[in-house]
């Protein structure tokens, strides 16, 4: 697990996650003006045309959502390269997936008091699984990065 840490290190991942950040946060910015702008603003969509005033409110509601989406999936991406270059780097995929399951099954065990805004600083996803759960999770599932840890390991050996 430290040779995956160090890759987040190497890769610069505080930086990427950093920048993404900051760019859903300049959407969310964007959509708190856009939400004045109906309110007080000269928007297009006045003088009867409901068409405006549909596109500013789906905006408004999908834009954060999108720019939330994104932003997880970028920190999920990273995980998964973490896991890969960390195996690379101790030669030994196998070994960092057993780690990955022990892990998971500690934390199954003793269930850590975690909530969403802290879940990205733990290595394993402390908060239940589900498929809603998942979507908005910043790390990909443990059994979809042992078995990618198992395929390189495969590939390793061929």
């Amino acid at each position: 697990m430290l040779a995956h840490e160090l890759l987040h290190i190497k890769n610069r991942d505080i930086l990427v996650s950093s920048i993404a950040a900051t760019l859903a946060g300049a959407v969310m910015v964007l959509c708190s003006l856009l939400r004045w702008d109906m309110l007080f603003g000269l928007g297009n969509y006045r003088g009867g045309d409901d068409r405006g005033l549909l596109h500013y409110v789906s905006l408004l509601i999908l834009a954060p959502i999108a720019a939330t989406l994104i932003q997880l999936t970028i920190s999920r991406m990273r995980e998964y390269k973490a896991d890969e270059g960390g195996a690379m780097l101790i030669h030994d995929p196998i070994g960092l997936a057993v780690a990955l399951r022990k892990l998971a099954v500690f934390n199954r065990r003793n269930p850590l008091d975690a909530n969403a805004s802290t879940a990205h600083l733990f290595i394993v996803n402390p908060l239940t699984d589900g498929m809603l759960m998942q979507l908005f999770s910043t790390h990909p599932p443990i059994d979809d990065r042992v078995r990618r840890l198992e395929r390189m390991a495969l590939r390793m050996s061929a």
